[in-house]
């Protein structure tokens, strides 16, 4: 290997950007889509159980119903809210439009509100039905 040092630049990376809204909102789309994946086994568990009778459906009821099945099922909702907010997001910068810092720090912070808002209604409407 040359000891020569490489006149390309490096990468600015993390170390000199500040953190900003719009920054965590990308990390969490990616998060949410990830967590999507395996929210959608789940799914896929509860349909399955469902065709397979009786006692696999009341076996994955049980598992919903409990307190570890229900803090999934709020995750996976959460997730699903923010990750289609953060795709109407994106939806809307596709348009050209709230590309400039203000407005685009706003509609992450938007995000982060209508997906919180968007699962609080929900499971409100869940528990009351």
């Amino acid at each position: 290997m040359s000891e020569l040092k490489s006149a390309r630049p490096l990468s600015p990376h993390l170390s000199i950007y500040r953190f900003r809204p719009t920054m965590a909102m990308s990390i969490l789309h990616r998060i949410t889509g990830a967590a999507l994946y395996v929210g959608t086994l789940l799914v896929v568990w509860w349909l399955i159980a469902a065709a397979s009778g009786p006692e696999a459906f009341a076996t994955a009821s049980w598992f919903f119903g409990s307190i570890l099945g229900r803090i999934l099922l709020f995750g996976y909702s959460w997730a699903l809210l923010h990750h289609m907010c953060g795709g109407i997001r994106h939806f809307i910068w596709d348009t050209g439009h709230g590309l400039d810092k203000e407005t685009s720090t706003q509609l992450a912070l938007a995000t982060l509100a209508g997906s919180l808002t968007l699962t609080a209604i929900l499971w409100i409407v869940v528990v009351i039905v």
